[in-house]
C-alpha cells in the first residue's frame, strides 16, 4: 500500500478537473489529479466552447492553442427530406462579430477530447500528470484534511478534495450530497464520432423524420470525423449506439451517406439534476458532479470550467493563508449560476438551432455575474458607505463588481499593441488605474496605470474607458477569474478591501501553504 499527500486532490480529469488543476498549479499549489478511467476519453461529447469560457481559459494561457484547432463559423444546412440534396443554409449566430471589449463573439467548435488534450498538455508544463486507473472507493475527513482510498488499497491525503467525477460522482455519494431533479426517459439520443463518405465538411448537416426527429452530422475540426447526433422518437425503440443503429438512422433521412468507421459511441437520456450544496466540509463539487442538464445551448462543459476557475483561486488563496471564509463564497456564487443554466438549457431543449433568440445569446455566458453575492454586495442605496457598492438603480456606467471584466486593446508607452486580457493573464489580481497610478498593494496584485502622468499603457482609441465607463482617478480591481472585484475612486478603501481578500504574503510557485483550519 502506498500513500501520497498533497494540498488538493482533484478527482476527475475531464475539462472541469483539468481546469481546476491548471488553475491551482499556476498558483504553486501541490495538486494531484486522479481518474478512474484507464486513459483519456476519445469521444467528442461536448463540442462547443462558449465565448466566456474562452475568456476564462485565456487567463490560463490555453485559448490560443484551442483556437488553432477549432472553428468559429460552422453554418447549418437543414434538409426537408431525403431527396433534398441542397438544403437551406443558416448562420447560427448572424451578425456576431468580435468587438474591442469581447474578442470571442461565437462559440468555438472543438471536440471535448481535444479541449482535454490541450488542458492536459498545459498541466504537464506545470509539472502535473494525470494518474489514470485510480478509482476512489472511500473518503473520510476531519479538521485537518481528507483521506481518500482507491481501489487496490492505495491511499492519499489532502487538505481539500474537488469532486469533478461526472454525473455519477462517487465523491458526491461518499460525502452524502443529494442530486436533486429528474430523468426524462422519453428524451433520448444516440451519439457517436464517425468516419463516413458521401457528405462534405463545409456545414453541419441536419435532417429529421418521424422515427428520428433530429439527425445531425457535424464535421469536427482538425479531425476526419463527424459527430453524429440521433434523437429518438419518444414512443419508439431504443437501440444500442453503434454502427448498425447509426447507419439505419442515416439511411432513414438521406441516401448515399455511408459510415466507414465508428470511433466512439454513446447513448444518452435527459437528466436534469443539481446539488443543493457545493461543499461538504473540505470537499467541493464542480462540473457534472454538481449539475447535469440538457445539452441544448452547450452549457454543461462551459459551466463546469467556470466552476473550476471560480474555486481554484479561492483555494489557492486560503492555502496561502487568506481568510478561510473565502471558500464559502464558491457555493454562494456558483450555485445560482448552475440553477439558471439548468433552467436555460431546459428552455432551449426542442428549439431549433438558430431560432433561440435572446435565450441563445444568454448561452454565450458573457452575462454571467456574481452581483449581489458575498464578494459583490448591492446595497440598494446611496448611503451604503462604500464607493464601490452599487445599488440596483445606480447610474454608474460599465461593469459593476461581480460582472465579467471586459477586454480592450491599448498600447504601451512605446506604442506596442497589447490587450487588457494579456495584462490580466495571471496568476494574480489586476488593479487598473484610469488616469492615475494605482497604489502598490503587495501580494499577488499587478497594477496597471491606464493613461495619466505615469502610464503603463495608453488608451489611444478610448476602448478601455468605454468598456469600463471609468472616470479619471477611478480604480478597478479584477479578480483572478476575470470578474470585477472592486471599483471606485477611493484608493484607501479599495486597498483595505482588496487586502482583506489576499493571502498575507506573496504566493509564488512552490510556496503555497496548507491551511491549518477551515
Amino acid at each position: 500500500m502506498t500513500q501520497t499527500q498533497q494540498d488538493v486532490l482533484v478527482v476527475g480529469a475531464g475539462p472541469t478537473g483539468l481546469t481546476a488543476a491548471v488553475t491551482l498549479a499556476r498558483w504553486g499549489v501541490r495538486v494531484r489529479v486522479v481518474d478512474a478511467a484507464a486513459g483519456p476519453s476519445a469521444g467528442s461529447r461536448g463540442k462547443g466552447l462558449q465565448p466566456r469560457t474562452l475568456e476564462v481559459l485565456d487567463g490560463l494561457g490555453v485559448t490560443s492553442g484551442l483556437v488553432t484547432l477549432g472553428r468559429f463559423r460552422m453554418p447549418m444546412r437543414r434538409y426537408v427530406s431525403a431527396e433534398d440534396r441542397t438544403g437551406t443554409v443558416a448562420d447560427l449566430h448572424p451578425g456576431a462579430e468580435p468587438t474591442p471589449d469581447s474578442p470571442y463573439a461565437r462559440p468555438l467548435l472543438l471536440p471535448q477530447w481535444r479541449t482535454e488534450q490541450v488542458l492536459r498538455e498545459r498541466l504537464a508544463e506545470l509539472g502535473v500528470e494525470v494518474a489514470w486507473g485510480s478509482r476512489v472507493t472511500d473518503l473520510a475527513q476531519d479538521a485537518d484534511g481528507v483521506s481518500v482510498t482507491f481501489e487496490g488499497g492505495d491511499t492519499a491525503t489532502a487538505s481539500f478534495v474537488i469532486g469533478c467525477d461526472g454525473g455519477g460522482s462517487t465523491v458526491r455519494r461518499l460525502v452524502g450530497v443529494d442530486f436533486l431533479g429528474e430523468t426524462h426517459e422519453g428524451v433520448r439520443m444516440l451519439l457517436g464520432d464517425v468516419v463516413l463518405e458521401g457528405l462534405d465538411r463545409d456545414a453541419w448537416h441536419v435532417w429529421g423524420s418521424r422515427a428520428h426527429p433530429f439527425v445531425g452530422l457535424c464535421p469536427l475540426p482538425a479531425t476526419e470525423t463527424f459527430q453524429l447526433q440521433v434523437a429518438l422518437a419518444p414512443d419508439g425503440p431504443a437501440p444500442e449506439a453503434g454502427l448498425e443503429s447509426f447507419q439505419a438512422a442515416i439511411d432513414d433521412v438521406v441516401a448515399g451517406v455511408r459510415i466507414r468507421e465508428v470511433r466512439w459511441a454513446s447513448r444518452w437520456r435527459l437528466n436534469v439534476r443539481m446539488v443543493d450544496r457545493y461543499r461538504a466540509g473540505r470537499v467541493f463539487l464542480a462540473g457534472d458532479a454538481a449539475h447535469v442538464h440538457s445539452p441544448a445551448g452547450a452549457q454543461g462543459m462551459n459551466t463546469g470550467i467556470q466552476d473550476a476557475a471560480n474555486l481554484g483561486w479561492k483555494l489557492a488563496h486560503v492555502l496561502a493563508g487568506a481568510d478561510a471564509g473565502l471558500l464559502d463564497t464558491y457555493e454562494a456564487e456558483r450555485l445560482p449560476v448552475a440553477a439558471d443554466v439548468l433552467g436555460l438549457s431546459t428552455l432551449l431543449t426542442g428549439r431549433r438551432l438558430g431560432e433561440r433568440g435572446a435565450e441563445g445569446e444568454r448561452a454565450l455566458q458573457l452575462g454571467v455575474t456574481y452581483r449581489g453575492g458575498p464578494l459583490a454586495p448591492e446595497s440598494g442605496g446611496s448611503d451604503s458607505g462604500g464607493s464601490d457598492s452599487w445599488g440596483p438603480d445606480s447610474e454608474v456606467q460599465g461593469p459593476r463588481p461581480g460582472d465579467r471584466a471586459p477586454d480592450a486593446p491599448v498600447r504601451t508607452a512605446a506604442g506596442v499593441p497589447v490587450r487588457l486580457f494579456d495584462l490580466q493573464r495571471g496568476p494574480h489580481w489586476t488593479l487598473l488605474g484610469f488616469g492615475v497610478r494605482p497604489p502598490v498593494v503587495g501580494g499577488p496584485v499587478r497594477t496597471v496605470a491606464i493613461g495619466g502622468p505615469d502610464p503603463d499603457v495608453l488608451d489611444t482609441d478610448g476602448n478601455a474607458g468605454t468598456a469600463y465607463g471609468a472616470s479619471d482617478g477611478e480604480l478597478v480591481a479584477i479578480r483572478p477569474d476575470g470578474h470585477v472585484g472592486l471599483r471606485g475612486p477611493d484608493a484607501g478603501e479599495i486597498v483595505t478591501r482588496l487586502t482583506s481578500l489576499l493571502p498575507p504574503t506573496l504566493t509564488t510557485p512552490g510556496t503555497a501553504r496548507t491551511a491549518s483550519s477551515v
